[in-house]
């Protein structure tokens, strides 16, 4: 008697169903086919050329020369092609009868589309403002406290007490933000922006948008910005915009186990992906106070499927956040007119204009930023992989982090300390304001660029008079701001990356400015907060890569007159193509270092001359249109694909080689077997059976080996005819690969079969055939 065993890369496994597409291998492995005495080896397209795997049992074992991209396989696709199946059809058509009862359907749906999206608008606000109103309140009782500290040390002499005390107040809130991320919910660390790109690509990550998550997300950020860290709440607003999104669109909740019955027809990837486009635009507006950037950013940097039905969906709920951020801060303040645009309010510029020979002194700063923005990508990356080696434990983690915001203190003391820079006490007096060693009606100036948050420091930097700051003060706080912000990012905390960004280019922007002043003292044109606008620009160009959306967020963050839209996009450009030349942007570079399967604009190079048998997997677990329930259940047991095309015109038990005529999916499997759709007691669920017994179970469907099925039962019949997908996509095995990955982006889809002329499968083809076989 043979016997079968696969051993597969794909077995990973969580309770949010994440389970291999289909077995692959890169073109350097080596898949050993044992059959009797006989060895052979193949490769994944020649197997369905020279084995069968009705009629024999081979075993398959992967000799692994390197290993390449093997994470990839922790990580599954969602299902954005809706699948038109007889149920859902039905649905459709139950109100096709009556036409004005079809249009109120249809309406009905409508209406509550954009309902969804208003609230999405409002709850991502009021999370934002209640982040924002923790962290100013709490920053302001930290620094008011040292402030005092160091007013009553410095009479004494003694500097110790009041460094002990900013340690410690820094140190004991990033513990607890760092500890709930590394013990409660791993996904929660840095921006997410990252993650939340994959997701809207197609990539299920798990836990990625659960309340859980939400709940560590903006408690972290709050805890480590006020830790003192060099990062800034603006990043995890998307991710948590997203997850808001996600949670109240889909009308129940899976952690609570309450299901309110609402948007039931809303529950699937598809209708879940639009959702969330929307939540992390909204996260973008409310974090900015920009409603046009929000839109845009999910459109460069975050969407990769796109409708004009979309764009206005999404454009309500940044205008929305935007608003209601704005009206509540404002409240909240005492203030009476709109004041507050958003939660990086970099301050409005009276009036910013630009010389035409300024161009050149823009475009040099824009190489800049592109060499500084590709230098900080490439050290951040090499301390991150230390510690993905050597940084393993949970409790090595929050110490991590713990140590960073010390040695920020620590630095930051040393700066005050050492440097002399005192300054004259301005009209408009600094709330934290320290004298140290400055006479009376002056300040110390590097004190009040530490004892403030991020957000307030850049805006100094942007709107400080032009004697506000020394060089030295300013060339020693750029080069300490931008080694600490390659250290912290990647800390098990949460905390974005577009404050230190804007705050190291400001910095090294306002530089600029004086540099140019101590050459030529008579140069009205060199604003150096106009300078340091463009240093911030070009420094975020260089590590985010993004060009419309970024110019737009910075124009409707700081309210600069359109005329200086050219220099902003002409410095950002620039930037993005030096950085572009040595290494990828930040976010493509983390998802490029999880191995996550990101599908990208255009297809690998190395595939322009391939076709699909070259990339596709074969042979193909099949089943017959009227399939045996325990041939179902075992191959469900014994792989871990989520994909099954279902074929007709079968010769004996050659399933592999059918006639396709449609597709199901594990999830639809696990659902038959628990309601017991066999053929044989049809009579009795036939008429109760609709698409919303799928859809009550989404997005968490059971494993397999949670599923009782009673072996008596092994030869009854399931009949696939009411529940696969009859109009899935298929492309021939001769067919470019380049075309093939052009649908897969296009269209959203998770599996494509490959037929021959005759229509028979000869394999199948996944997201991740694209890319561990572009190796």
């Amino acid at each position: 008697m043979e016997t079968r065993k696969i051993y597969s890369r794909n077995s990973h496994s969580d309770d949010e169903d994440d389970v291999s597409d289909h077995f692959q291998a890169d073109d350097d492995d080596e898949i050993l086919i044992q059959t009797g005495n006989e060895d052979t080896t193949a490769t994944p397209s020649q197997n369905s050329q020279n084995i069968d795997l009705e009629e024999q049992s081979p075993v398959f074992t992967v000799r692994r020369r390197r290993n390449i991209q093997s994470n990839a396989d922790a990580f599954e696709s969602l299902d954005y092609e809706v699948c038109e199946n007889i149920l859902e059809r039905n649905e459709r058509t139950t109100f096709s009868y009556n036409l004005r009862n079809f249009e109120r359907f249809k309406l009905k749906k409508d209406f509550a589309r954009w309902c969804v999206f208003i609230q999405i608008g409002v709850l991502t606000a009021l999370l934002a403002c209640t982040i924002n109103i923790c962290i100013e309140e709490l920053s302001d009782l930290k620094y008011s406290f040292v402030t005092d500290s160091v007013a009553t040390s410095i009479l004494g002499g003694d500097l110790l007490v009041p460094y002990l005390y900013w340690v410690g107040m820094s140190i004991a809130p990033v513990i607890i933000g760092s500890a709930l991320v590394a013990f409660v919910e791993p996904v929660a660390t840095g921006s997410g922006i990252a993650e939340v790109k994959c997701y809207l690509n197609g990539v299920k990550m798990p836990r990625l948008v659960r309340i859980k998550t939400l709940f560590v997300k903006s408690v972290g950020v709050v805890t480590s910005v006020v830790g003192g860290l060099a990062g800034g709440k603006e990043g995890p607003m998307i991710h948590s915009g997203a997850v808001i999104a996600s949670g109240i669109s889909q009308g129940k909740s899976t952690t609570f186990s309450r299901d309110l019955k609402y948007f039931r027809y809303f529950r699937d990837d598809h209708e879940k992906r639009d959702f969330v486009l929307g939540g992390a635009a909204a996260g973008v507006s409310a974090a900015f106070g920009a409603p046009i950037g929000g839109l845009l950013f999910s459109l460069e940097e975050a969407a990769s499927f796109w409708n004009q039905k979309l764009i206005w969906r999404t454009l309500i709920a940044s205008t929305i956040s935007a608003f209601t951020l704005n009206l509540v801060l404002s409240a909240y303040n005492g203030q009476y007119n709109f004041t507050y645009y958003g939660l990086f309010n970099l301050g409005k510029f009276e009036q910013i204009t630009f010389e035409y020979f300024e161009l050149p002194i823009f475009m040099l700063m824009g190489i800049t930023g592109g060499l500084v923005g590709a230098l900080w990508i490439s050290i951040n990356t090499k301390i991150n992989n230390f510690r993905r080696r050597f940084i393993k434990l949970k409790i090595g983690k929050v110490m991590e982090a713990a140590l960073v915001a010390a040695l920020g203190v620590t630095v930051a003391a040393i700066m005050i300390y050492t440097i002399n820079d005192c300054r004259a006490t301005p009209v408009d007096p600094i709330k934290h304001s320290v004298k140290m060693f400055c006479e009376d009606n002056e300040y110390n100036a590097v004190a009040e660029l530490w004892f403030q948050t991020p957000e307030k420091t850049v805006r100094s930097l942007l709107h400080d008079k032009p004697d506000s700051h020394r060089i030295l003060t300013l060339a020693v706080f750029t080069s300490v701001y931008f080694l600490l912000s390659c250290i912290t990012f990647g800390l098990s905390v949460s905390l974005g990356i577009f404050i230190p960004t804007v705050l190291v280019g400001a910095a090294w922007g306002r530089l600029v400015a004086m540099f140019l002043y101590s050459f030529f003292p008579e140069a009205n044109f060199l604003n150096p907060g106009k300078y340091a606008l463009i240093g911030a620009a070009a420094h975020m160009g260089g590590v985010l890569r993004m060009t419309i959306s970024l110019t737009v967020i910075l124009i409707e963050a700081t309210g600069v007159d359109t005329t200086f839209t050219f220099p902003l996009i002409l410095t950002i450009i620039i930037a993005k193509w030096i950085g572009d030349y040595f290494n990828h942007g930040i976010y493509d570079t983390q998802i490029k270092k999880n191995h996550v399967p990101l599908l990208h604009w255009d297809p690998p190079k190395n595939h322009q001359r391939k076709c699909a048998s070259e990339i596709m997997n074969s042979p193909v677990i099949c089943f017959k249109m009227r399939e045996n329930a325990g041939y179902i259940y075992e191959k469900l047991k014994e792989s871990k694909h989520n994909g099954f095309p279902i074929v007709q015109d079968v010769v004996g038990d050659k399933r592999g080689h059918g006639r396709i005529c449609g597709m199901i999916l594990r999830s639809q499997l696990i659902v038959m077997f628990m309601n017991k759709y066999f053929e044989e007691n049809r009579k009795y669920w036939e008429n109760e059976v609709t698409i919303h017994k799928f859809r009550d179970m989404y997005p968490r469907y059971p494993s397999i080996e949670t599923v009782k099925f009673n072996p008596d039962k092994a030869n009854w019949t399931i009949n696939f005819d009411l529940f696969m997908n009859p109009s899935i996509t298929t492309c021939n095995e001769l067919d470019s690969v380049s075309k093939i990955f052009g649908i897969f982006r296009a269209l959203g889809i998770r599996h494509m079969v490959v037929v021959d002329k005759k229509n028979r499968v000869k394999g199948i083809i996944t997201r991740k055939d694209f890319l561990n076989k572009s190796i």
